[in-house]
């Protein structure tokens, strides 16, 4: 774990006053029982699931600071962290950790830490968006999922059947998208969460799977 560039830690989910669900809290324990003083990129603004929670000035709480705070309080340096806070999803969480943090400062060997349940399409994703077309560096990826023995097992279960129909859906993409320019195009004209004129997903997931979000 020494020989690291950078830990990242996907989103997932944040509730009143930035406090993070127990599945958000493993990934980041876990985090910080491997980190020895290499960078900590935490990832995401939040879901097109969800509105976000507002802070008591009325601004959003962005869930990667919201994690970043939780390392901080658990002693993790302020100037170990780095947070994105545009992306929606795991694509665009991939796609922003690269494009902001990780070709700018040749971060290269990356460890991608993420809940069971989140694994499979965040390992299909982060592949295809760090190997997109061109290179700036030559990405060493590694992934450690971690459980949740206090997630609810019906609400384990069903985002688990969420995240198989959503790769499922991703199944194409990387075969047609292969350079950073075409991907591009793609996010920000086709995605819901990145085009002008954004798609919100809340009323697309039944009440048990948006507990997971």
């Amino acid at each position: 774990m020494a020989d690291s560039d950078a830990i990242i830690v996907p989103g997932g989910g944040v509730r009143d006053q930035g406090e993070l669900p127990s599945w958000v809290r493993r990934r980041l324990d876990r985090t910080i029982e491997i980190y020895q003083g290499q960078l900590i990129i935490t990832l995401s603004a939040g879901t097109t699931y969800r509105p976000p929670p507002l802070d008591n000035y009325r601004f959003p709480i962005f869930e990667s600071a919201a994690a970043a705070r939780y390392l901080i309080d658990a002693g993790v340096p302020e100037e170990s962290i780095l947070t994105e806070t545009c992306s929606y999803d795991t694509i665009g969480s991939a796609y922003f950790a690269r494009v902001i943090h990780t070709d700018p400062r040749g971060l290269r060997r990356l460890i991608v830490i993420t809940s069971d349940f989140h694994m499979p399409r965040t390992e299909a994703v982060f592949r295809w968006i760090f190997g997109l077309q061109p290179l700036t560096v030559s990405y060493q990826l590694s992934f450690e999922s971690v459980n949740d023995p206090d997630m609810d097992p019906k609400l384990q279960h069903a985002r688990i059947e969420k995240e198989a129909r959503s790769l499922a859906a991703l199944k194409n993409l990387p075969k047609h998208l292969t350079e950073m320019a075409g991907f591009h195009g793609w996010l920000f004209t086709q995605h819901g969460a990145y085009r002008a004129v954004q798609a919100h997903d809340w009323s697309r997931l039944d009440d048990l799977t948006l507990q997971s979000y």
